[in-house]
């Protein structure tokens, strides 16, 4: 069954309709209210079915923070049509990678990244056949939607059908494309607005990225569809965080656990004025309980929450339990079942797992309308995560005996820098390319700055000489910065197991 009403391109026509003035969408450009917004997405609408996008079809989305970017995805949506948000702090390659994987018939890019893009599109098989520059003088994206036609009709989907296709790498280092249909965007955004209290008087700062799912699903589509306000901030600045919140009166904000040390120094240098903010959020990594004190300290709540690409959010920290549970994720979401189950269980049938009992760790596994549908043209990879229903998370955590999820680690090979995941697997394979190296493992290391970072064991090849800078210069042309190692140690072997796997907590 198709309908109109379960796109989620039909929440900016209601709001357009119902409150044509309100505030929808504030960046460094313009501000926009509900009927602005619906007014250009209409048009974005029309320009991106004039580079031949159709319902099904990709369209890959360099973007930063801005208007347009929000704007491609709804617009995409309207037309049954597929958003794919690329991580602009990739590499050439990387980027290229991911077009050949999703294939899309159209790139929008900043004009700023247009050298990256023809990089990237240079070294893609499926280069897309449409390229549309946005930003800089003059404004190919701006002039195409005054140059549209508005599309005001918005398809009708079923709830299942794909809304975004969002990448995240994984233990083999191939990237792999989440399957976002709009039903999970639908109910991600009334778990947003149950565990976040959100009103249509609420303003949030979008600071982090709109190609994560942070930035996209859990701050700003959960805001517009409760018919508030994403105020968009290009890039991570402290001092400028705060001279938001003060000036358009921010009601939350959301950030990696790496950002709250320097908005802290900020808040006490500037001493701004914070009497509009609800509340901090904080996800995608731990967050020392003594930050969290420190902002209560100075009458901010900062609440913790948990979740991935695959389910967006999955446990909240009410604002009232912030302090009193200071290191948890908080409680389960309303739309998703969340179990604990005991990690020896998961290669029996779902019927079979046991649950972990209070404080007894476990894997977090979760059922429900907030999952994705599945991994983009990997079916193995869909198998292995996604069991009768159930989705693996891979995280570790208990439960307590108030039902409050800790988490406790992880059990696939990653690590959190800066708040992005970095997959050793994806890192160890690129560096396996150079002629100097035989064999290497990368770990993650805890760092001052960014939480944690990758220090690379390297076995180099007889003869071979250990040159950190080369490697770097090696990586930096291949991987995005936050993945290349930050220091690199010759070893002559790598401690491995009796089956021959490597043992990198020894490492």
């Amino acid at each position: 069954m198709r309908s109109e009403a379960d796109n989620v391109a039909s929440w900016l026509v209601q709001h357009a309709r119902e409150h044509a003035q309100r505030p929808a969408l504030r960046d460094a450009a313009r501000r926009l209210s509900y009927a602005a917004l619906e007014e250009r997405c209409a048009r974005a609408a029309g320009a991106l079915r004039g580079l031949g996008l159709a319902p099904g079809e990709r369209v890959a989305l360099l973007l930063g923070n801005r208007s347009a970017t929000l704007e491609a995805v709804f617009a995409a949506a309207r037309l049954g049509a597929i958003a794919v948000p690329l991580n602009t702090r990739l590499a050439a390659p990387e980027i290229a990678e991911q077009l050949d994987d999703c294939r899309p018939v159209a790139l929008l890019h900043e004009a700023a990244l247009g050298p990256l893009a023809e990089a990237a599109c240079a070294g893609s098989r499926h280069s897309p056949a449409a390229r549309l520059a946005v930003g800089g003088a003059p404004d190919a994206f701006e002039a195409a939607l005054a140059a549209a036609t508005p599309l005001r009709e918005v398809a009708a989907v079923s709830p299942e059908d794909p809304m975004l296709l969002m990448y995240t790498s994984g233990t083999t280092g191939v990237p792999k494309g989440a399957l976002l249909p709009h039903r999970k965007t639908l109910y991600n955004c009334k778990n947003a607005g149950a565990c976040f209290g959100l009103m249509r008087d609420d303003r949030v700062l979008t600071v982090v990225p709109l190609f994560h799912s942070f930035g996209l699903a859990i701050l700003s589509l959960p805001t517009l569809w409760a018919g508030g306000e994403v105020v968009l901030q290009p890039h991570f600045d402290a001092s400028a965080v705060w001279r938001s919140v003060a000036e358009q009166r921010i009601s939350f904000l959301g950030g990696v656990p790496t950002m709250f040390p320097l908005l802290l120094e900020a808040l006490d240098r500037e001493r701004p004025d914070v009497s509009s903010v609800r509340f901090l959020f904080t996800a995608g990594a731990a967050i020392p309980v003594d930050v969290i004190h420190a902002f209560a300290a100075r009458g901010l709540a900062l609440k913790q929450g948990f979740g991935q690409t695959e389910t967006s959010i999955l446990c909240c920290l009410d604002a009232a339990d912030a302090v009193r549970k200071a290191g948890s994720v908080g409680r389960p979401v309303p739309h998703a079942e969340l179990r604990i189950v005991r990690r020896e269980d998961l290669a029996l049938p779902p019927a079979r797992w046991a649950d972990c009992a209070p404080g007894e760790s476990g894997e977090i596994v979760v059922r429900g309308p907030i999952t994705m549908t599945g991994y983009w043209e990997r079916p193995e990879a869909t198998a292995e995560t996604l069991r009768e229903g159930w989705l693996l998370t891979g995280d570790l955590g208990h439960f307590d005996a108030e039902g409050f999820v800790t988490l406790d680690g992880r059990s696939k090979d990653l690590f959190i820098s800066g708040g992005e995941n970095v997959y050793p697997r994806q890192v160890e394979a690129v560096y396996e390319q150079h002629p100097a190296v035989r064999e290497v493992a990368v770990v993650g290391v805890p760092d001052p700055r960014w939480g944690e970072v990758g220090c690379a064991y390297v076995v180099l090849q007889p003869g071979a000489a250990l040159e950190a800078s080369e490697l770097l210069r090696f990586g930096r042309e291949r991987l995005a910065a936050f993945k290349v190692p930050k220091r690199f140690v010759a070893v002559a072997a790598l401690p491995r197991t009796a089956s021959g796997k490597v043992q990198k907590h020894l490492l």
